[in-house]
């Protein structure tokens, strides 16, 4: 378990930078760098798609780390033929394994970008791109505009571009600075109701002093995938190819009265003298998806003491200076870090040791169970308070019977579907 504090904006973004590095004859060569300043919202395969529209007539003569979709008309244009002539340029990062010289600084990933908070050195991506028919000074260079943002798919909103102070860089030996001719940034912000008008994941609770486990509530994330969903253990579910996404990333969920992508659990399992444990479990129900360098932020006034977190990585995250009651989860690198598609490999799990404070701890009126839940960046659906598993009214139980109640919650959970 890794365990390092960060102080975060709890609405980061995507900041969107070019830097004029030199002028040509009719127009000039930008570094475009994208940084994902989200502290637990990563860009997944298939990718970012970037795109703008041209102010005047401009053309891409050349790109290295990246590619438009489509070159357009370029009819009009002999000898040296442009990389793109589109109004609207679409443009896509090149897939890992491309020839050197089509490379570039933090490119070449497929479009798929970490969370700042969990990996900062893989949550840049990065191009050059050469602009023809443009301005050639920084008095007759008009900014690209009307920017849009698919991460990989809709939630992104991007502002306009705005001239700022020229970004500066240093020699490879540290002791001269050199400048950008001109800089310009955009920056992107997501909106999970713009991305989808369900939520996307859902939360269930239980545990060791309650047999009733509190489900996700019905149809959590709306149910219109229900006539297409796959029952579990079926001969479809086997079927070769079922884990084959579809271009346009249409789920094939598993059938389950939620309908959600996804669902975490969280199990209230030990009741110790000055410690207690939970148990996290989170499952997978979408057959063609499986999530890669997943995050799971949890908010919890009991988070500001964390003992120890077993198989997950884990990072408090402080987005006020007062308050330490949430933090992220997230899986271990080339152990856990990929939640697999649905099926008997689709989950992740672990457990979390917490200290008590005496003035605080509490069992009763749900005190145990989180008060929200995010998986990649999106809220979960909680189930409605007043169905969370109630402490039972005799303070004095039967130690043998809560055992046996553990221990038949355990086999049911183990047996959810």
């Amino acid at each position: 378990m890794q365990l390092h504090t960060i102080h975060w904006i709890p609405n980061g973004n995507i900041t969107i930078k070019w830097d004029v590095m030199s002028w040509t004859a009719d127009g000039y060569v930008a570094a475009v760098t994208m940084n994902n300043f989200q502290m637990y919202r990563h860009i997944i395969s298939p990718g970012w798609t970037l795109s703008w529209s041209w102010a005047k007539k401009e053309v891409i003569w050349s790109m290295v780390g990246a590619q438009t979709t489509e070159q357009g008309d370029c009819s009009k244009f002999t000898g040296n033929i442009p990389h793109c002539c589109k109004k609207t340029p679409v443009v896509v990062d090149l897939l890992p394994g491309v020839p050197y010289n089509q490379q570039y600084s933090n490119c070449c990933k497929g479009g798929v970008m970490a969370a700042w908070g969990q990996d900062p050195t893989s949550s840049v991506s990065a191009f050059q791109v050469s602009v023809g028919l443009a301005g050639t000074s920084n008095k007759t260079v008009k900014l690209p505009k009307n920017f849009t943002l698919l991460g990989p798919g809709p939630g992104y909103t991007c502002g306009p571009a705005k001239v700022v102070p020229s970004t500066v860089f240093l020699t490879p030996d540290r002791r001269r600075k050199t400048q950008a001719l001109m800089t310009w940034n955009v920056t992107c912000t997501y909106s999970q109701f713009l991305a989808s008008k369900n939520p996307t994941c859902c939360v269930s609770f239980s545990s060791f002093y309650n047999e009733t486990i509190t489900p996700c509530p019905t149809c959590a994330c709306g149910c219109q995938n229900k006539n297409s969903c796959v029952k579990s253990n079926s001969k479809e579910s086997h079927k070769r190819g079922i884990n084959t996404p579809k271009k346009d990333n249409t789920p094939l969920l598993q059938c389950t009265h939620h309908m959600c992508p996804v669902r975490v659990h969280w199990h209230v399992k030990v009741n110790y003298k000055d410690y207690w444990r939970a148990k996290v479990a989170v499952t997978n129900f979408n057959y063609r998806m499986n999530y890669t360098e997943w995050t799971l932020v949890v908010q919890h006034p009991n988070l500001n003491n964390v003992t120890q977190v077993f198989s997950f990585d884990y990072k408090p995250l402080v987005p006020y200076e007062s308050i330490n009651d949430t933090g992220m989860f997230y899986g271990m690198k080339f152990y856990n870090d990929l939640l697999m598609e649905a099926g008997p490999f689709g989950n992740v799990q672990s457990e979390v040791l917490l200290q008590k404070d005496k003035n605080t701890f509490s069992l009763k009126q749900g005190w145990a169970f989180p008060r929200k839940v995010y998986f990649n960046g999106d809220e979960c659906m909680l189930p409605p308070p007043d169905t969370y598993p109630y402490l039972p009214n005799s303070a004095n139980a039967n130690p043998t019977s809560i055992l046996a109640m553990a221990a038949s919650l355990l086999l049911v959970m183990l047996s959810m579907g």
